[in-house]
């Protein structure tokens, strides 16, 4: 079957963006099939349950919007627009039963549960979750939504910023009614500002990505009651390095056997090996990306990894040896301001 990438990007003047729309490609060669224009800051992306249906979140804005995948194509036709609820939804993810859509509204600091029709559009916002800051009206800011490997449990990366808490919560998902319980919550160090996670094959070891002190956090993650218990943190940069640092996207290899991690400002990826016994993580390698900020990375059609250069409108692609040492490889991709690229 013939794959497809799917690249999200930002629109707007407000972010200095040159972003067209989506962009789709295919995902062999790279050449160019579809712009889908007209939509305001398309830029993180994830498929429902069956790669049938495409959806966008617009960033700094309030709404998420629904797209049908062509089979023979990988063509996007848009369906509908939904609001979250809040300001500047960053992240969405689609839940197990391909019912529910779950949205972290990262300004107004709310994660937002959609109802997702069996026709693949949105339906009205069910249910807003706070996640609560440190006074009464006070908020934490979501920036993913992230699943364990189950499917049973939303875990949620919040940044405290001025009046709420750096933490990581996890929540019991209930498929049947939409709605979220609360069944763990993990502070983090005060500045580090929690972002992402990705999880071992395992289900068992949990690695979590902290902006702002660009740092890597391992957690084990108790699987039948749903807590995370931290048990490790590393820098992201090379010790040699004295500059600045803005950790921001982590994945797992296929195989689990590194973590990556993305750093803006250094223009980095950066790559852990895992201990299999215990999950505690040793660098291994860092290299540049070869663009300006890597906001987003991901794996690509094979065990490669891709790294999205969004102030320098380019993918560039790495190969990743058995002791997570870095090879550049194949050309560029030129594509304005990306922020997702996500393959069907």
């Amino acid at each position: 079957m013939k794959k497809f990438a799917y690249v999200g990007c930002r629109t707007t003047k407000e972010r200095n963006a040159r972003g067209k729309g989506i962009k789709v490609f295919d995902a062999e060669s790279w050449g160019l099939i579809q712009t889908l224009g007209g939509l305001m800051n398309p830029s993180y992306l994830c498929f429902d349950r069956t790669g049938e249906y495409l959806y966008s979140i617009h960033g700094d804005f309030s709404e998420i919007s629904s797209f049908k995948v062509s089979r023979e194509d990988g063509t996007i036709t848009f369906l509908n627009t939904t609001s979250t609820g809040g300001v500047n939804p960053v992240h969405l993810s689609v839940d197990k039963s391909n019912c529910w859509v779950f949205v972290a509204n990262l300004q107004t600091g709310t994660v937002a549960v959609i109802p997702r029709n069996d026709d693949g559009t949105l339906g009205t916002l069910k249910e807003l979750c706070t996640m609560p800051g440190k006074n009464e009206g006070d908020v934490s800011h979501p920036h993913q939504v992230m699943q364990d490997n189950t499917g049973r449990f939303l875990i949620v990366s919040c940044q405290g910023r001025k009046a709420g808490y750096g933490q990581v919560g996890v929540f019991r998902i209930d498929s049947t009614n939409g709605t979220l319980e609360r069944t763990c919550l993990v502070r983090s160090r005060e500045i580090a500002e929690p972002r992402h996670v990705a999880f071992h094959a395992n289900n068992k070891y949990c690695y979590g990505v902290n902006e702002k002190d660009y740092s890597v956090t391992f957690y084990e993650f108790d699987q039948n009651n749903g807590t995370l218990t931290p048990k490790q943190i590393l820098p992201t940069l090379p010790e040699t390095y004295t500059g600045d640092g803005w950790a921001s996207g982590i994945i797992m290899t296929h195989d689990s056997r590194h973590v990556i991690v993305s750093n803006r400002k250094h223009d980095s990826i950066t790559s852990f090996a895992v201990n299999p016994d215990n999950g505690m993580l040793k660098f291994a390698d860092c290299i540049k990306t070869g663009g300006g900020q890597p906001r987003f990375i991901t794996l690509d059609a094979g065990n490669n990894i891709l790294a999205a250069n969004e102030t320098t409108d380019s993918l560039t692609f790495f190969a990743v040896d058995d002791a997570g040492k870095f090879t550049p490889y194949g050309k560029p991709v030129e594509t304005e301001s990306p922020v997702c690229v996500i393959f069907s």
